[in-house]
């Protein structure tokens, strides 16, 4: 249940994916548009104060005002409202309208001592002002925000130079910071149906992936489990392929011998028949049969076998199994003379099958019974790494063990015990 809970978990996070990567995806878009928007916004209202600030301060009207006005006042007794009252009437038509053209909030004339010539607001007119202005009337210029009588704002402040280059007043004009703000949230509004409508179809298309995602999913699903069937199956065959053989030359030497009710008993004992009953199978007859297909099958590779078995050992299929799958094998691989070695202790058989072949690298002692094991060059042939496997199988289950080590012949020695046939 927790394979099947884990492959539910990564579909649907693989169905998920992509709407998250699409939900990302359009938030940035939309977060980095809207601050380059909002950046954009601000860098053209600055370009635009400065540009109307430096425009009235070349402008010859407003520099023959300011020059009637210097010396209006002193450090110690500034110029007021009244001081500059003929000033302000020539100045405050010409700001206000400049301010409505250009779409700012205010623009403010000064004298040489900061006071304010003209403001969007009466009370303010007359007034020294408060932010920045030493470095201004110095004759530098200014481009920045700050916060005045009217609040915060964007705001651009260039000096007026009468004859001879003299400072004779300066040029405020300013755009508020909640006007910028309301210029953003308008941008967003515009911006918002798009990234909405983007939403939209992202999702959309994200969904339709993560279906055909699915679909493939199930049948990937569906080819793994007949691929899984199909390898089972295939396994089975190999194994029985294995048995077969073996069986197979059995009966081919108890026929040739003329043994023939022993071959049909043998064959009973695999798969029983309705016929008469006949006696068991003899152990020697068996034995014979078995011994003597072994030693075609190494003779037909050229080995040779050598015998040393009990007369008396009881026989079964198990027994076959191991010798004719350990001969073959050492025929196989290379060589010439395979010895064969079965004794019965009590009710134990125990036995060696040895070989002067090349024998089996230390490396792969620990892996050699492993299914799919194989020191043949051709691994392509159908069956190869079955036996070995096989017959481990076979031995330990009937409560014996097998190992693998070097032969006094030169090649692999396999020593095998095993329990005898009841």
């Amino acid at each position: 249940m927790s394979g099947i809970g884990g492959a539910r978990a990564v579909r649907l996070g693989v169905l998920l994916l992509p709407s998250v990567i699409v939900l990302a995806a359009v938030g940035v878009t939309a977060g980095v548009a809207i601050t380059a928007q909002e950046r954009s916004i601000r860098a053209a209202t600055a370009d635009r104060v400065h540009e109307v600030a430096a425009s009235l301060a070349v402008l010859p009207e407003v520099r023959r005002t300011l020059e009637s006005t210097v010396d209006s006042g002193d450090d110690d007794d500034l110029a007021d409202a009244s001081d500059l009252s003929a000033a302000t009437e020539e100045l405050q038509p010409l700001a206000d309208i400049v301010g409505q053209a250009a779409g700012v909030y205010y623009v403010v004339i000064t004298d040489d001592e900061g006071v304010r010539i003209t403001h969007p607001l009466p009370e303010e007119r007359g007034v020294q002002v408060s932010t920045t202005n030493e470095s201004v009337l110095a004759g530098e210029e200014f481009l920045g925000t700050e916060t005045g009588p009217s609040g915060r704002s964007l705001r651009a402040k260039v000096p007026v130079h009468g004859d001879g280059d003299r400072v004779i007043g300066m040029v405020a004009v300013g755009v508020l910071e909640s006007s910028l703000s309301a210029q953003r949230d308008e941008a967003l509004g515009d911006l918002l149906p798009w990234i909405i409508g983007a939403l939209v179809v992202g999702t959309l298309a994200s969904s339709a992936v993560g279906a055909a995602i699915e679909r493939r999913f199930r049948r990937l699903d569906e080819q793994a489990a007949e691929h899984e069937h199909v390898r089972r199956t295939a396994t089975a065959l190999q194994e029985q392929s294995h048995e077969f053989s073996t069986r197979l030359h059995v009966i081919h030497g108890l026929i040739s011998h003329g043994d023939t009710d022993d071959a049909l008993a043998y064959i009973d004992g695999i798969v029983p028949v309705l016929t008469s009953e006949r006696p068991a199978v003899g152990g020697a007859a068996v034995m014979g049969a078995a011994i003597e297909a072994v030693q075609n099958e190494l003779t037909a590779v050229g080995a040779r076998l050598e015998l040393d078995v009990d007369d008396d050992i009881a026989i079964d299929e198990g027994v076959l199994l191991v010798i004719a799958n350990l001969c073959r094998n050492a025929g196989e691989a290379g060589a010439q003379r395979v010895r064969c070695t079965l004794k019965e202790r009590g009710r134990t058989l125990v036995g060696s099958v040895e070989d002067d072949g090349p024998g089996i690298d230390p490396a792969d002692v620990e892996r050699v019974f492993a299914r799919g094991y194989s020191s043949k060059a051709d691994r392509s042939v159908g069956g190869r790494g079955i036996g070995l496997d096989l017959v481990r199988r076979t031995v330990v289950a009937r409560g014996g063990a097998i190992e693998v080590g070097r032969s006094s012949l030169g090649g692999a020695r396999f020593d095998f015990e095993m329990d005898a046939a009841r």
